[in-house]
């Protein structure tokens, strides 16, 4: 039979395609869980691999016909030791979210005691949220920042650990814009007995390519996404010490997965691939550069920023400061062309989906190639319209003010944004 094209199979998807692909080239992605993947990563997401099964690791599969996947998987693999220095590397879980299930039932048992970052402070769900499995099969004891500072107070996390005696210690966050000191917390997790877990999701670019001290060295489990700062398809990824490959590699298959997104994995080989050329160190360079200055516009257009700044891609807006929600907030912005997501920040008085803040970050607008001078452009435009934020004319300007500076910075190839722009 002949294949038709996706507008005459089903033109409702091919027309939600089109109108995507519209707004990713013509806004300003500010949200620091996301980036745009290479043409390369693109490609493979949407490759022949997606009709394999292959449950299993390479060389030990339930279905014939492996082959091929097995060299791409031990290309991820064998990248991923390489980039993060670990001595061990399990790619198939599918989110991150996953890959911390998974670190919880190698180790723990249902009623352990578990120590994390709070969501409130900058934490993730998976830390021990209430509404989490996390928070649903394990005991959970919270830290979080200074009221003062607004950053990690390890004498304080130390001081918990201590009282509460947690079997295994998870740090990481969602929402913090300031260097982690892993080594500081893998001394407080030996000195109580605990396991270390590190979720570096968001700053996994940076590890990478050594602009963030890595916790590899220090802890027993590292845990990470594969498509923020690393710039990867959606996927999730595992580093561990050797002695814990096989409780790993178990729990993950038959463990909590069946069989593995063969797209993704062969994808993550791609990314990191790219994560060990010299072009993406200085591309990370300039994700820290840029969140600097874009924060200090913010800053410089009356809006507090939480902890005074960033030293990573991310860094939260107080918007409450100015009586402005962050619900209001990111609507308003929104409707400008500009995508942030509302955000709690430390001590918050509001609930979760209200908030009094905003979260920014840089990787999708450095990854279009901007930089300093632009990121000035775009601190100005937000001051603009949250300074008048029920201004539907001011937003109507700002947002004509983004599609002329988004129309610079093409996202992908003249080819490839007029095959997507097109579609329908």
């Amino acid at each position: 039979m002949m294949e038709r094209p996706l507008y005459e199979v089903d033109p409702e998807i091919a027309e939600t395609i089109r109108l995507e692909t519209r707004r990713q080239f013509e806004t300003l992605e500010l949200i620091a869980s996301e980036n745009f993947v290479s043409e390369a990563v693109l490609e493979v997401v949407g490759s022949v691999f997606t009709n394999k099964y292959a449950e299993g690791y390479p060389g030990r599969r339930y279905y014939g016909g492996c082959q091929h996947v097995d060299v791409a998987e031990s290309l991820a693999i064998e990248r991923a030791k390489k980039v993060f220095d670990a001595e061990h590397a399990n790619v198939q879980p599918h989110s991150g979210s996953q890959a911390n299930m998974a670190v919880y039932m190698a180790v723990l048992k249902p009623g352990d005691k578990i120590l994390g970052m709070d969501l409130a402070h900058g934490g993730h769900l998976t830390h021990g949220h209430p509404l989490n499995f996390s928070g649903q099969l394990y005991q959970v004891s919270s830290y979080g920042v200074d009221s003062e500072s607004e950053q990690i107070d390890y004498d304080s996390v130390a001081e918990v650990a201590y009282r509460e005696k947690p079997k295994m210690i998870v740090c990481g966050a969602s929402a913090y814009s300031r260097v982690i000191h892993f080594d500081r917390l893998a001394e407080i997790a030996k000195q109580v007995g605990a396991y270390l877990m590190v979720d570096i999701a968001h700053i996994a670019g940076m590890v990478a390519v050594g602009l963030h001290p890595s916790p590899v060295p220090h802890a027993d489990f590292v845990t990470t996404t594969t498509h923020k700062t690393l710039r990867g398809p959606r996927g999730g990824m595992i580093l561990c010490k050797e002695d814990h490959k096989k409780s790993i590699d178990k729990i993950v298959m038959p463990g909590i997965q069946g069989g593995p997104l063969v797209h993704i994995i062969a994808a993550k080989a791609v990314c990191l691939r790219e994560a060990m050329s010299p072009d993406f160190k200085r591309y990370q360079e300039q994700i820290i550069s840029n969140a600097a200055t874009l924060a200090a516009k913010v800053q410089e257009e009356g809006f507090r920023i939480v902890s005074g700044g960033t030293d990573n891609h991310v860094f939260l807006v107080d918007v409450f400061s100015r009586e402005i929600t962050g619900k209001t907030a990111e609507e308003a912005l929104e409707k400008a062309g500009i995508t942030v997501n509302k955000n709690a920040i430390p001590f918050d008085t509001h609930p979760p989906l209200v908030t009094s803040g905003i979260r920014i970050g840089t990787p999708a607008v450095t990854t279009r190639k901007m930089k300093e001078e632009e990121m000035d452009q775009i601190g100005e435009l937000i001051g603009k319209v949250l300074c008048e934020v029920d201004n539907p004319q001011i937003q109507q300007e700002v947002l004509e003010e983004v599609k002329s500076l988004t129309a610079q910075f093409p996202l992908y190839s003249q080819r490839l944004s007029i095959a997507q722009s097109s579609v329908g």
